[in-house]
């Protein structure tokens, strides 16, 4: 991936030619083991951080995070 910004992150040309050949449920299959993995991630980095935590602390500040606040 090109960067232009910090937060924006743009697909490669290369990686755009692979993704237009997957299809539909592929692409949807390969976002949500993203997300899963990066709410794993992050799990795992609110337990290092707040070990007082309960799991219930911890999956609604996960969940306010991925939802950039909405929830």
């Amino acid at each position: 991936m090109h960067s232009f910004d910090a937060r924006i992150e743009v697909v490669s040309q290369d990686m755009a030619a692979v993704l237009r050949q997957k299809t539909g449920a592929e692409r949807l299959a390969i976002a949500s083991r993203l997300f899963s993995s990066a709410r794993r991630m992050l799990l795992s980095h609110l337990r290092s951080e707040h070990p007082e935590w309960d799991e219930g602390a911890l999956e609604r500040e996960a969940a306010r995070r991925l939802s950039h606040g909405a929830v």
